[in-house]
């Protein structure tokens, strides 16, 4: 379950925003944005609609395949058309139905395990390799003409129709059709807790600036002498790190516990940006990329792992979609508006050829990198174990 749904996320991501610009389908700065904020508006779509609804009325394996159904129709879609107006439709119509299956493949997970802090690291992996088996396909498919960058939407379409039919084969996940209409109202006033409304605020700062490595990354690699169909490959370097950091969570929160493994990603996210606004050469780059792998399991899989142990759990996919709507809606909104507006700013075209500093560029993350690490450090102090009943 998990190998296909980040399969389908890794596919395009990592190339969408290069194919949106001047080399590609030429959206202005401001179309650009129209575009890449269908996916985080569709995280805060889900946490007051379509994890709710998935929630009390369908069962989630049934929703899920319904959901994927679509995104690949709309997937295809993309690949099939050049015109701009459509393609931002297909866009957001595509996002609106897949976001929510995020929340729902988590509860699917979670509803299953014994012991999810255990556990989820390992099962959450499948989704790692998923997006690295994505990525592999680019070297076959692309070449220097940028248009050929479309490839990733039939790539991710195909993977989605797949998964559409793999999703009925699922655990069975009964609707809670007693779940309360104001469970999400519940999940938000656990921001009331200090230390959880910590976690959401610097949630959102390392989600603003984990969105900016996807859509600057490539352009940035580039940049430094690497050829377009090496890119993704490259890039699935830190996917490897995930797996590698995933199958060792579980000890590493047992063994340092919930403040000190969400601190070490937040160091790793200051070294990776870092080294990309100061080192720029294909080596520093890619271990730049290998710590991208390590910070996303030791901050936004623990962040996950924590939801579930110290959030209400009456609801979910309601829980779960609560820090979804920072991870992928409040933060990317932020990252979504401003980049496309900052590479305009530190893009100079000279002979008909555009160059970016990407140096400057990242700088804006390396620094908020280090506000957010700072913030964990002096302020993130959680009880040892508690259950959100003593809690809320």
């Amino acid at each position: 379950m998990m190998f296909l749904e980040f399969a389908i996320l890794g596919a395009w991501l990592p190339l969408v925003f290069g194919y949106l610009g001047t080399d590609g389908l030429n959206f202005s700065a401001i179309g650009q944005s129209i575009v890449l904020l269908a996916f985080p508006a569709s995280a805060i779509v889900a946490v007051f609609f379509g994890n709710k609804f998935a929630d009390r009325n369908f069962a989630a394996e049934r929703f899920l395949a319904f959901s994927q159904f679509v995104s690949a129709l709309t997937l295809l879609g993309m690949f099939a058309i050049t015109d701009r107006t459509w393609f931002t439709l297909l866009m957001w119509v595509h996002c609106l139905f897949y976001v929510p299956t995020l929340s729902i493949t988590n509860s699917i997970a979670f509803g299953a395990m014994a012991n999810a802090k255990r556990d989820f690291g390992k099962v959450r992996m499948g989704g790692t390799v998923g997006w690295i088996v994505a990525c592999w396909p680019m070297v076959f498919l692309l070449d220097n003409d940028p248009m050929t960058a479309r490839y990733i939407f039939l790539l991710a379409g195909v993977i989605s129709l797949i998964f559409a039919a793999y999703s009925l084969w699922l655990p069975h996940t009964p609707p809670n059709r007693d779940t309360q209409s104001v469970a999400w109202l519940k999940a938000v006033q656990s921001l009331a807790i200090p230390f959880v409304a910590v976690l959401w605020l610097v949630t959102m700062l390392d989600s603003t600036i984990h969105d900016t490595y996807f859509l600057w990354a490539d352009g940035y690699l580039t940049s430094i002498g690497i050829q377009q169909r090496w890119v993704m490959p490259i890039m699935s370097v830190g996917q490897v790190a995930e797996i590698a950091t995933m199958s060792a969570l579980g000890f590493f929160l047992a063994r340092f516990g919930w403040r000190t493994t969400l601190i070490v990603g937040g160091v790793g996210q200051v070294i990776k940006f870092g080294l990309f606004a100061f080192w720029p050469t294909p080596a520093a780059a890619i271990v730049a990329i290998f710590l991208h792998g390590l910070c996303h399991a030791f901050f936004f899989a623990t962040v996950f792992i924590f939801v579930d142990e110290f959030l209400p759990t009456e609801d979910r996919s309601t829980t779960q979609g609560l820090f979804n709507l920072m991870s992928f809606g409040g933060g990317p909104i932020i990252a979504r508006i401003v980049a496309p507006k900052l590479h305009e700013i530190y893009s100079v075209e000279t002979d008909g050829q555009r160059f970016v500093d990407y140096q400057q560029l990242f700088q804006y993350p390396f620094f908020i990198a280090l506000l957010a690490t700072t913030i964990m450090l002096l302020a993130f102090w959680p009880p040892v174990k508690a259950s959100s009943n003593e809690m809320i």
